[in-house]
């Protein structure tokens, strides 16, 4: 139910505004002056407020401003006996929705309640997509404790807030775009385009139109402008994925955008100006590159300002446990299947995996982990052949001493459930600290 708040220090007035506005179904919440509607506008989740011009203790085209500073969402009508031009342009400068007369326009009241609803309504869509997105390319979004990958978020903070140009290396499928859109959505430049463009997916001559754009006519096919990604960036982000694909050629252009701040479309001979920040990612050395005259060194030593790399999934065998837990949420929330229980085995043969695919393929095997399953538990055999195999293959490598393997799994399945927390998993194992660090390195656990 959509919820009204009445200020206005008449009484009889405000209890017969509340009265008819009820009669629509809306709930009426009802103050006698500025300072009780404030507090009401705190405590509840007001939609539209119907607020006097003159209260005992403030001007109602002045407590507008205030009321939009701390609740942008809220729609404010503004009711006076006396219609001045002055303060009806002033009331909507300050935000209003609109500014009505009491008496001579009680007819529109409803009507106009309606319409500043509505507004309110899709003002509180917006801001809620706007969140969702915000949410999903925030640090908080990169899952994992693992101490490499807390290095790698660390540096990406500190870099987030300048201008820097930012290079990321690591692994295919190691989340290297969702590191870039972090980056992006934390500087100045959040609200701005972000652009991405994987240069690995085009040949040469449809990567340089893609990136500087094109005239008609520039060649066969060019049937009208287009504009690159550099150009869509301007004032923004620009994402360059697997750079070190680029052909050589290419990179020198780009080295001199980078440089100038121009660029030259295809079939055009006047310069164009874009203000972009460049992240670039690669799973490639690029200082082993350069030195071997596959990668402009030039060009490297202006992406390598700020480097971060990201660790490989292997290397961080403590984000695997959140990361299936999340995967699994998402994948039952999408298709509409029960949240499921992940059985310690399940989890073990995930730990135990190599992942040459990183967390791209762990996300893919559980999704096809949530289709197969018919019941509310993750069990080991929705789990593709190699994972089992490779798993199979360590335990033999310990069978004789099973001991020790059941020692490792033991520890790793107590870390998980105090989510890394060292001291507490030496109590609850009833070994000393020490030990246990010693354990953790016996058994390569991190």
């Amino acid at each position: 139910m959509k919820k009204i708040l009445i200020i206005d220090d008449e009484e009889k007035l405000r209890g017969l505004l509340a009265r008819i506005i009820s009669s629509e179904g809306f709930d009426v919440v009802e103050a006698p002056d500025l300072h009780t509607g404030f507090k009401k506008l705190e405590q509840q989740e007001i939609d539209v407020v119907l607020c006097d011009v003159k209260l005992p203790d403030g001007n109602g085209v002045d407590f507008l401003e205030k009321i939009k500073s701390a609740f942008p969402l809220v729609e404010v009508i503004l009711l006076t006996a006396f219609g001045k031009i002055s303060d009806g342009v002033q009331a909507m400068k300050n935000g209003a929705f609109d500014y009505i007369v009491k008496g001579d326009d009680n007819d529109k009241i409803i009507p106009l309640l309606y319409k500043a609803i509505e507004k309110a309504q899709l003002h509180k869509k917006v801001a809620a997509l706007e969140k969702r997105i915000s949410d999903k390319y925030s640090f908080a979004a990169i899952i994992g404790k693992s101490k490499g990958l807390e290095q790698a978020v660390n540096l990406a903070k500190k870099v987030a807030a300048t201008d820097s140009t930012v290079l990321l290396t690591g692994e295919t499928g190691t989340g290297k775009e969702v590191f870039a859109q972090a980056i992006h959505e934390n500087s100045l430049r959040v609200g701005k385009p972000f652009v991405a463009l994987n240069c690995s997916t085009f040949s040469k001559d449809i990567l340089e139109s893609e990136l500087f754009g094109h005239k008609q006519g520039a060649f066969t096919g060019a049937v009208k402008d287009k504009k690159g990604f550099i150009e869509e960036a301007n004032g923004g982000t620009l994402f360059l994925d697997e750079i070190g694909e680029m052909a050589i050629e290419l990179q020198a252009k780009l080295l001199r955008v980078l440089e100038t701040s121009e660029y030259i479309q295809i079939g055009d001979t006047t310069p164009k100006k874009s203000n972009f920040r460049l992240i670039a990612a690669t799973n490639r050395n690029l200082k082993t590159e350069s030195e071997e005259h596959r990668f402009r060194s030039d060009l490297y030593f202006r992406l390598n300002i700020f480097e971060i790399n990201i660790p490989p999934l292997r290397e961080r065998v403590k984000d695997i446990a959140p990361l299936t837990q999340y995967f699994t949420r998402q994948f039952s929330e999408k298709t509409n299947k029960k949240t499921f229980i992940i059985e310690p085995e399940f989890l073990f043969k995930l730990e135990t995996y190599h992942w040459p695919g990183n967390v791209r393929e762990l996300k893919n095997v559980i999704e096809r982990a949530v289709i197969l399953s018919n019941g509310d538990t993750l069990t080991t055999d929705v789990l593709p052949y190699e994972i089992q195999q490779e798993s199979n293959k360590q335990n033999k490598t310990v069978s004789a001493f099973s001991l020790a393997s059941v020692e490792k799994l033991q520890i790793q399945k107590v870390l998980n459930y105090t989510k890394g927390n060292k001291a507490e998993t030496a109590r609850l194992l009833e070994i000393g600290v020490a030990t246990l660090y010693r354990k953790l390195e016996e058994f390569n656990i991190q």
